[in-house]
């Protein structure tokens, strides 16, 4: 019966935390996926590492069973569904470097890969923020907590907004991986960038295909969208056939991570970082050109799947080789990855994990640093905000500056006003102070005076406007022959056969000739019109323009009649031309008398 109850027991020690571990995050679902045995080693890993392997088997299912143990007591003793690993596991997540020789990438004990560990100290990676250092200070703090601090960062959010990073992905496509596999590692890269925070100020993603030859199926710039990034994985297809990872490392330093293709400038301090996906050995020579990657600023990580060679990816990776080279045995366990390369590239929030800043916490690194408020400063204690004077903090009024809340605002002397700058102040318009002008304000010093509109005059009050007589002419003009109103004004005209002079006001006689003429020789006023004559020697044609040359004859008649009848004729002309300015006077008269009774 006893040994039923143990069976009974053991049964649920493992059964339940596999259920929970379902409940609370994939981190822990990962750790029992696999189960109890530790898979064989690929035949590429050296006897050293195999005989590791068999190490971590045996210390791993030793901690499993006690770990099953103490979770089905907790289970029965609270009744909880709330799990928390052993203090001594927890702090395991952190061993001191050169405790195994490879450990799990997550720290679960059955996973199924495995991550690189060197028996000698060395620095942990650029992008991982000194994490291991904050969990032992974490727990020298809180010894009983029973939950690691990696485990909290891991599966507290599937989606991080880590600092911007250049990311590409270079992958192996040769024959040796299968079009299943293929599909696995892609959704490996798929849920890495899931995790990323993506776009043109963000991470930015490229992908290097390759086998025998190399294909970059994507740039640093060319994606700036998560959803078109993850389309473009997909469809991303196996080029099938070797393994020439040299060349691939290359084709990364030479064309991905170059201003083209949309990597950033090293001033701006966002790290550049390739992952290397593979599952074979090199058939090219990686040593030199991973040392030139690296030496160009490139972060390398390897990651060796079934078949990988484990010196070529030590070769290929960054320093320390613990943070920078993973194996897993087969494609299907690669996705458990990412979390550790979430872990990676998130780093640690130091705000979110508890801070005393009164106002802003801005994380810096592994630590944080406090900020206040606009309008307020930082006191002494870097902690606490005060209120800051606007005004002696600084203002460019040209007056007087009065705070007004967080900001300030700027007023003027008496005497002036405020501009539209609101900062400078010009000597203040009586007129724009207020007036009692009915038409118009003109400034006059430190006052003012009226005046009115055209049409109207001034009252005698000097405020008020009254309407001029409308008549311009009645009001009294200065034309000589007829003045015309207009409006408020007048202006003059002249009579028929007049034209008005240069000032506009008075007239003269127009002159027939002047205004045009059609004479041959010559023009002669006559009243409002003109009459031709011709010169010495010709006469008047029929027309009474043009003249033709007079054709001389013998006189043959008698002087004395000849005399007669030149005088005759000087008397007939002398009539006619005094007839004719009488006609001019008398038509003159009537022209007048017709435009006074016209206006």
């Amino acid at each position: 019966m006893m040994s039923l109850v143990w069976g009974l027991a053991c049964i649920v020690g493992i059964l339940i935390p596999a259920s929970l571990g379902s409940q609370f995050g994939p981190h822990r679902q990962q750790s029992r996926l696999a189960g109890h045995s530790l898979p064989k080693v690929s035949p590429q890993v050296s006897p050293r590492v195999h005989a590791s392997f068999e190490d971590v088997r045996s210390t791993e299912q030793a901690s499993d069973e006690a770990r099953s143990s103490e979770i089905s007591q907790e289970v029965r003793k609270t009744g909880q569904s709330i799990l928390s690993l052993p203090q001594q596991d927890a702090r395991n997540m952190y061993l001191p470097q050169g405790g195994r020789n490879l450990i799990s990438a997550t720290g679960g004990t059955n996973s199924r890969f495995y991550r690189y560990q060197p028996s000698h100290h060395q620095p942990l990676s650029q992008l991982q923020h000194k994490a291991a250092k904050h969990a032992s200070q974490l727990f020298a703090q809180h010894p009983n907590s029973p939950v690691s601090t990696r485990i909290t960062t891991v599966t507290s959010s599937t989606n991080c907004k880590n600092r911007p990073i250049d990311l590409v992905f270079i992958v192996d496509s040769s024959r040796s991986v299968r079009p299943a596999e293929f599909e696995k590692a892609k959704e490996f890269l798929i849920n890495m960038v899931d995790t990323l925070e993506i776009g043109s100020d963000a991470t930015r993603v490229g992908l290097v295909n390759y086998a025998s030859t190399v294909k970059i199926e994507f740039y640093l710039n060319t994606y700036f969208d998560k959803q078109a990034l993850k389309q473009a994985l997909a469809r991303v297809e196996p080029l099938s056939s070797g393994t020439m990872t040299g060349v691939a490392i290359k084709a990364a330093m030479e064309k991905a991570f170059i201003a083209e293709a949309g990597a950033r400038r090293s001033s701006m301090n966002i790290a550049k970082v390739a992952i290397i996906v593979t599952d074979g050995r090199p058939q090219d020579q990686v040593e030199e050109v991973s040392a030139a990657a690296r030496a160009s600023g490139i972060e390398i990580y390897a990651v060796g799947v079934d078949r990988a060679d484990l010196m070529s990816l030590r070769l290929m990776a960054s320093q320390p080789l613990e943070d920078h080279v993973f194996y897993v045995e087969t494609y299907g366990v690669i996705e458990k990855l990412t979390g550790k390369f979430r872990e990676t590239l998130c780093g640690v929030d130091a705000c979110a994990r508890g801070h005393n800043c009164q106002h802003i916490c801005v994380n810096n690194g592994n630590s944080y640093n406090c900020q206040c408020w606009a309008g307020y400063v930082l006191n002494a204690d870097k902690r606490t905000c005060s209120r800051q004077d606007a005004c002696a903090r600084g203002h460019d009024c040209q007056h007087i500056c009065v705070n007004s809340g967080d900001s300030y605002v700027c007023k003027c002397g008496m005497g002036y006003v405020l501009n539209a700058d609101q900062k400078t102040c010009s000597r203040a318009d009586p007129c724009a102070a207020g007036h009692e002008c009915q038409h118009i304000c003109i400034d006059n010093g430190d006052s003012y005076i009226c005046k009115c509109h055209p049409g109207y005059a001034l009252n005698q009050d000097k405020r008020s406007c009254s309407r001029l007589v409308t008549d311009a002419c009645a009001r009294g003009n200065d034309c000589q022959q007829i003045c015309v109103n207009n409006g408020n004004s007048y202006y003059c005209r002249c009579q028929v056969g007049y034209i008005l002079n240069v000032d506009q006001k008075t007239c003269s006689r127009a002159d027939a000739c002047a205004l045009g003429h059609n004479c041959q020789h010559t023009c002669v006023n006559s009243g409002d019109s003109y009459i031709c004559k011709c010169r010495a020697g010709y006469i008047l044609n029929a027309d009474k323009r043009t003249c033709s040359q007079e054709t001389r004859r013998e006189i043959t008649q008698d002087a004395c009649k000849c005399e007669a009848q030149i005088l005759f004729q000087k008397k007939m002309q002398s009539t006619i031309q005094d007839l004719s300015r009488r006609l001019d006077d008398l038509s003159d008269r009537v022209n007048q008398i017709e435009d006074q009774q016209q206006y």
